[in-house]
């Protein structure tokens, strides 16, 4: 009877509600909060300022635009990559704040994933960094002959990138599904911040394999993506992050 007992009272632990539980306002969340912020602001304005977007594919004349302005060019691009690391930092520290809860099981693999994506995605950026700069410096001067053999001898090289460009993003909307599944399930944000951030990875998904040949469509899903990370990382620096079973000991 003891036993049956035990069982009823197990069972009934494990459907309260989870609202009653303390708030933390550490180094931790501090941090993490701080990490979420950084990286939107990073990843927006490093592509708002950006001076010459490139695109998909090359063309004849951003070469010479970007050697106009190389230097602004070069700079606000790593801020734009190193945003995409400082995400990569958030989403691992909001996994670690997450050690003491049964939700880790979705979240650390989300983390993964979408990290998985993100450096396949940074990859992709990387190629077009280099090469811009690279076609920058070596086109100044060059005829509108020259500017067009360089562009088509890199076309197989970016079909390629392109794939990696979907790749990342289908692995990355991947991620932010399941993160947004532990996310609900622990009630660790707010219900709209989790929600939002699935719908995010499931809009990243169908529309990278839906339409494959449309990769400026993303855009939007970008935009979206830099504002939930930015409102997430003031909600935990003002409200903190409830604390985890581990926590509470």
């Amino acid at each position: 009877m003891g036993i049956v007992d035990q069982r009823r009272l197990s069972r009934s632990t494990d459907v309260q509600p989870k609202e009653g539980r303390g708030v933390k306002q550490d180094f931790a969340t501090r941090f993490t909060g701080a990490t979420f912020v950084a990286a939107a602001l990073m990843l927006w304005l490093g592509w708002a300022c950006l001076p010459v977007r490139i695109g998909t594919f090359f063309q004849a004349d951003v070469f010479g635009q970007i050697h106009d302005q190389f230097h602004l060019w070069i700079w606000v691009y790593r801020v734009h990559m190193f945003g995409r690391v400082t995400a990569v930092i958030a989403l691992v520290a909001l996994g670690a704040m997450m050690s003491g809860s049964q939700a880790r099981v979705l979240v650390w693999p989300g983390v993964a994933v979408a990290a998985a994506g993100i450096f396949v995605g940074s990859l992709a950026e990387a190629f077009y960094y280099h090469h811009g700069a690279w076609g920058a410096l070596e086109l100044a001067g060059k005829s509108p002959a020259e500017n067009q053999a360089f562009i088509e001898a890199l076309r197989v090289d970016t079909e390629y990138v392109t794939c990696l460009t979907r790749f990342g993003r289908v692995f990355g909307g991947l991620g932010f599904m399941l993160i947004a599944w532990g996310l609900l399930r622990e009630r660790f944000l707010p219900g709209i911040l989790a929600g939002v951030l699935g719908l995010i990875g499931l809009a990243s998904i169908a529309l990278t394999m839906g339409l494959p040949d449309q990769l400026s469509w993303y855009q939007p899903i970008f935009h979206a993506l830099c504002l939930w990370l930015l409102v997430s990382g003031i909600v935990i620096l003002r409200a903190g992050i409830p604390s985890t079973e581990s926590d509470s000991e």
